[in-house]
C-alpha cells in the first residue's frame, strides 16, 4: 500500500517541521517526500537528513504546494500560518499546523471556510494536550471523577528575549510583534479540550514594558486574562515571555465540585520529564496526594521520542493520519484550532483597551 507523502515547510533554525519530519518518518503510513524553506542551507541540510533528491526541496512555497504530496506540515512562523495553510488545502493537502491557528481573527474565520470548502483534514498540532498527565486527567474528567468543572487556571512563563531582538545584531525578530497572550494554546489548549469547552468572554490586563523596553508588544511585561466559557467555567491565563523566571513554566490547576489537580512549577529531581503535583478527589482523599505527573508515556516505544516534547508529538501525529486514514474528524480539527486561538487574540485587545469584557467569536 502506497504510504502518504509528507511535506514540511519550515526545516531551518527553530522552525518546527523538522521535528514533526521526523514522527511522520517513524509511521507506517507515512514518508517525507517535500521539504521547504527560504533558507538554502537550512533546506540543504534538512534534505540530507531525510535522504531527499533536490527535486523535492523548495526554497518557493508555491512551487512547493504544487508538488505531488499528500500532506503539508506547516512549521514556520506564526504570521504566515493561515495564508500557507489555505494554499496547501487549496492544492488537495491535508494540513498539519503548529501553532497557533493565525494570528488574526479575520484569518480564523478563513481558515474555517478554507477547511469547509475544500473538505480536506486540518489539524492544529497543540502538543502538550497529548502530554501523558493530560491525557490521565482528560480519563478522570471524562468518568466525573473531579465532577462539575467550575475553574481553571494555566500559566506559560518561558523567557525568549533572544527570539525578539537578536542579541548579536540588534535586528527584531517576528516573536518582537507577538504580544505574549496570543501565544494561548500551550495554556488554553489543553484545559478547552480537557472541559469540552470554548471561551465566550475575554478580559485582560498587562501592557507595561519595563524588562525589555524599545522592542514591540512582544516584550510587554506579563499578561493576565480572565475567560468564560460557554459552560459557565471561569478560566485564568497568564504569559510572559521576557519576565525573568527559572525554570519555565507551563502550569495548570483543575477545581471541580469533587476535587482538583495540578501540576507542578519548580524543576522535578528525577529529570525534565516528570512533574510533581497533586491530585484531591473528596470522596477519596483525606489530604491531597502528592503525584509525579510524567510528559511521555512510559510504555511507548522508544521511537515515540524522536519529535521532541516527549512522547506528545508522535501520538499526535497518529491520531491525524488516522483521521485521514478512517476519514474521521481530527480531534483537534479547524473549529477547535480557532477556538483556542481567538481567546488571546480577544484577550489581548482587551487589555489594551483598558481591561474591558469582550466577545469571542465562533467560527463553524
Amino acid at each position: 500500500m502506497r504510504k502518504l507523502e509528507v511535506g514540511l515547510v519550515g526545516v531551518g533554525g527553530l522552525a518546527r517541521g523538522t521535528g514533526y519530519g521526523y514522527v511522520f518518518n517513524t509511521h507506517p503510513k507515512t514518508e517525507v517526500a517535500g521539504i521547504c524553506d527560504i533558507n538554502r542551507e537550512a533546506l540543504e541540510s534538512a534534505g540530507k537528513a531525510f535522504g531527499l533528491k533536490s527535486s523535492q526541496c523548495f526554497q518557493n512555497y508555491d512551487d512547493f504546494v504544487k508538488a505531488d504530496l499528500d500532506i503539508v506540515m506547516i512549521g514556520t512562523p506564526i504570521p504566515v500560518h493561515a495564508e500557507q495553510t489555505i494554499k496547501a488545502l487549496e492544492n488537495g493537502k491535508h494540513v498539519l499546523s503548529e501553532v497557533t491557528a493565525a494570528n488574526t481573527v479575520k484569518d480564523c474565520e478563513r481558515l474555517v471556510q478554507a477547511v469547509k470548502r475544500t473538505e480536506m483534514k486540518y489539524m492544529m498540532a497543540e502538543n502538550y494536550y497529548y502530554y501523558y498527565y493530560i491525557q490521565q486527567w482528560q480519563k478522570m474528567i471524562g468518568e466525573g471523577k473531579l465532577g462539575k468543572i467550575l475553574y481553571a487556571e494555566a500559566e506559560y512563563v518561558h523567557e525568549i528575549r533572544r527570539l525578539l531582538k537578536d542579541p548579536q545584531t540588534g535586528k527584531l525578530l517576528w516573536r518582537a510583534n507577538r504580544p505574549p497572550i496570543h501565544y494561548c494554546s500551550h495554556c488554553l489548549g489543553p484545559l478547552l479540550m480537557l472541559l469540552d469547552d470554548r471561551i465566550v468572554k475575554a478580559t485582560a490586563s498587562g501592557k507595561g514594558v519595563n524588562v525589555m523596553q524599545g522592542v514591540g508588544v512582544g516584550a510587554i511585561d506579563m499578561q493576565v486574562a480572565i475567560f468564560q466559557t460557554e459552560k459557565g467555567a471561569t478560566l485564568k491565563m497568564l504569559r510572559s515571555q521576557v519576565a525573568p523566571r527559572e525554570p519555565p513554566v507551563v502550569y495548570y490547576s483543575i477545581y471541580g465540585t469533587k476535587g482538583c489537580v495540578e501540576n507542578g512549577r519548580t524543576r522535578h529531581p528525577y529529570g525534565h520529564d516528570i512533574t510533581r503535583g497533586i491530585l484531591f478527589i473528596e470522596e477519596e482523599d483525606k489530604v491531597a496526594r502528592e503525584i509525579d505527573w510524567h510528559i511521555s508515556d512510559p510504555t511507548a516505544p522508544e521511537e515515540a521520542r524522536k519529535g521532541g516534547h516527549g512522547t506528545s508529538e508522535y501520538y499526535l501525529v497518529r491520531d491525524f493520519i488516522d483521521s485521514i486514514d478512517k476519514d474521521t474528524k481530527p480531534p483537534i480539527d479547524v473549529v477547535k484550532a480557532v477556538d483556542i486561538t481567538l481567546p488571546g487574540l480577544v484577550a489581548h485587545e482587551a487589555a489594551m483597551k483598558g481591561n474591558v469584557w469582550l466577545d469571542v467569536p465562533h467560527f463553524e
